[in-house]
């Protein structure tokens, strides 16, 4: 992951985002308050400006994921929105209940800022790396955005991917031929392996690791 002065979280960091979206969760389903991070010690890394997404899955199964595309909040607040956006606010599924989240495993992944591919529509795939870059199309008002995870986990080659983030984004499937613009970033991947379990990170060039 590459983003200017940008820096990769540590094995620690990572596992404290995690940890801290699990308990925004956690504390908002059963006591109603809402976490922005200040409530504990968190390393100075999560005051940086840094996009992020959770995504949260029941025996590997989405059950919800959104996020800060854009680097627009400190990333303790983008956190913690974005888990709770995750948990309730999430149009494909119903909200999560408390006693859901013993079977939740809760993951977070830390965006660059996109980049516009500028290349020509034939180069598009070409210009792809599966595992690395996640993708951002847009279309007029419309966009949308798969994480760089999606593409492995679902055995999507170059053109799959792109054909999938343009229906994310409710456009055909080829809009991308078409003239839509797309966009690439990349994604520091923190996930629990199992609900509440080991927190470790992954790297889809070089399978998972627990860390750095």
């Amino acid at each position: 992951m590459s983003d200017g002065a940008k820096k990769l979280l540590l094995k620690t960091e990572g596992q404290a985002a995690v940890q801290l979206a699990r308990d925004a969760i956690e504390t908002y389903l059963s006591t109603g308050e809402m976490m922005d991070g200040s409530e504990t010690q968190l390393p100075e890394i999560f005051n940086e400006l840094r996009g992020v997404f959770v995504t949260l899955t029941v025996n590997e199964d989405l059950r919800g994921c959104i996020g800060h595309p854009y680097a627009d909040s400190p990333l303790k607040s983008a956190i913690t929105d974005s888990a709770l956006s995750a948990a309730l606010r999430d149009p494909r599924f119903p909200p999560v209940h408390l006693s859901e989240m013993s079977s939740i495993a809760v993951e977070v992944t830390i965006l660059t800022r996109p980049k516009l591919v500028d290349v020509p529509p034939k180069d598009l795939p070409s210009s792809i790396k599966i595992g690395k870059h996640g993708l951002i199309v847009k279309s007029g008002y419309r966009q949308g955005l798969l994480l760089p995870q999606v593409a492995p986990e679902n055995n999507f080659d170059e053109i799959e991917f792109l054909n999938h983030t343009c229906m994310k984004a409710g456009l055909p499937h080829d809009a991308w031929v078409t003239g839509a613009e797309v966009y690439s970033f990349e994604g520091q991947i923190f996930s629990e392996k199992e609900p509440s379990g080991e927190i470790v990170e992954k790297d889809f060039n070089n399978k998972m690791h627990s860390g750095q």
